[in-house]
C-alpha cells in the first residue's frame, strides 16, 4: 500500500501555526489517530509508526507542539508558551481540526509520555473514542527508576530553571535533543518537584480528567527508568476508564526500549497488539 504524507500548517485553538503531517492511503480512512509526541521530540520520530497504522486502516496525524521542531519560532528566547499550552491550546487544536476538516467516523489518540499524562486537560475530549498511552508517567523524581531519579532531582531544581532563566530557553540540543522554550521548561520542572506532578497544580482544569470516560490503554516499559511502572500508575490514575499493561522487552524478543524504544521500527511486532486494541474500538457505535 502506498502511504501518503502530505506537511500541512495547522492553527492551535489560540490561531497559533502548528507544523503537521497527514498520513494517509489511497484512499483515506475516516478513522483518525492523532499522535501526540513526548517533550521536546518532533514528530518525525513517529513516522514509522504512523505508516504503519495507515497500513493497518488507519488515517494519522503528527504534528509539533509550539516551540519544537517545525513549529519553533527563529528565537526562543522571549517566547512566551508554557508547557500547559502545548495540551490546552496545540492538543485541542489538532482534534478541533480533524472533527471540522475531516469529518472523521472515529478519533483516537496514540499520547507518548507527556503526550498521554495531559491529555486529560483538553476541554474537546467529547471528540476522541480512545486513547492509548506509552510510558505516560508522573514526572516526580522520586517515582524514577535507577540514577535516573537523581537526574530528575538535579534537573527539576537546578538545570531546567535556572538554565532557562540564564539563557531564556533550555538548550538540550547541547545533549542531543531539542531545545525547550524557558517557561515550557520552568513550567515541567514545576511539576517534577511536586509529589503529584501535573495532578498537583491546582491552576490547570484538573477537573477535566473526571470526565475523560472514554477507553484508555496505558502501557508501561519494564527497563523504561523514566516511565517506570509505579510512575505510570501514579499519572493514569486520573483517567477513569483506563486499564494498564505492563511490557517486559525480553519475554517480546527485543533487547531493551527504554523510554522512546516502542516507537521505533523494531518494536513493530508490539504495535499489533495496539492495532488490535483500536480496532476493538472501531467497532463500536
Amino acid at each position: 500500500m502506498t502511504v501518503i504524507q502530505e506537511n500541512l500548517s495547522l492553527p492551535a485553538k489560540d490561531g497559533y501555526q502548528l507544523s503537521a503531517t497527514l498520513f494517509t492511503a489511497e484512499i483515506p480512512s475516516s478513522h483518525f489517530v492523532l499522535i501526540n509526541s513526548a517533550t521536546a521530540v518532533p514528530r518525525q520520530f513517529y513516522k514509522n509508526y504512523a505508516e504503519f497504522l495507515v497500513q493497518e486502516g488507519f488515517s494519522v496525524l503528527t504534528y509539533d507542539y509550539r516551540g519544537i521542531g517545525g513549529s519553533r519560532p527563529a528565537n526562543l528566547r522571549g517566547f512566551t508558551a508554557r508547557m500547559r499550552d502545548w495540551a490546552l491550546q496545540d492538543m485541542a487544536g489538532m482534534v478541533d481540526w480533524l472533527r471540522s476538516e475531516k469529518c472523521p467516523d472515529k478519533i483516537f489518540m496514540i499520547g507518548h509520555s507527556f503526550g498521554g499524562q495531559a491529555a486529560g486537560l483538553m476541554d474537546n475530549i467529547d471528540n476522541i473514542d480512545g486513547m492509548l498511552t506509552v510510558s505516560a508517567q508522573s514526572g516526580h523524581w522520586r517515582l524514577q527508576g535507577g540514577e535516573q531519579k537523581w537526574m530528575v532531582l538535579l534537573h527539576s531544581w537546578v538545570t531546567l530553571p535556572v538554565t532557562s532563566f540564564l539563557l531564556g530557553y533550555m538548550p538540550w540540543s547541547w545533549f542531543g535533543a531539542e531545545d525547550l522554550p524557558g517557561k515550557v521548561s520552568s513550567e515541567w520542572a514545576g511539576w517534577c518537584r511536586h509529589r503529584d506532578y501535573i495532578l498537583g497544580d491546582k491552576t490547570l482544569p484538573l477537573d477535566r480528567y473526571n470526565n475523560f470516560d472514554i477507553p484508555v490503554l496505558a502501557y508501561s516499559i519494564d527497563d523504561d527508568k523514566w516511565g517506570t511502572e509505579k510512575s505510570v500508575d501514579a499519572m493514569m490514575k486520573a483517567y477513569p476508564n483506563m486499564e494498564r499493561r505492563h511490557i517486559v522487552p525480553q519475554t517480546e524478543g527485543i533487547s531493551s526500549l527504554g523510554h522512546f524504544g516502542y516507537f521505533r521500527a523494531k518494536s513493530e511486532p508490539l504495535w499489533k497488539e495496539a492495532v488490535s486494541w483500536l480496532k476493538g474500538l472501531q467497532a463500536v457505535s
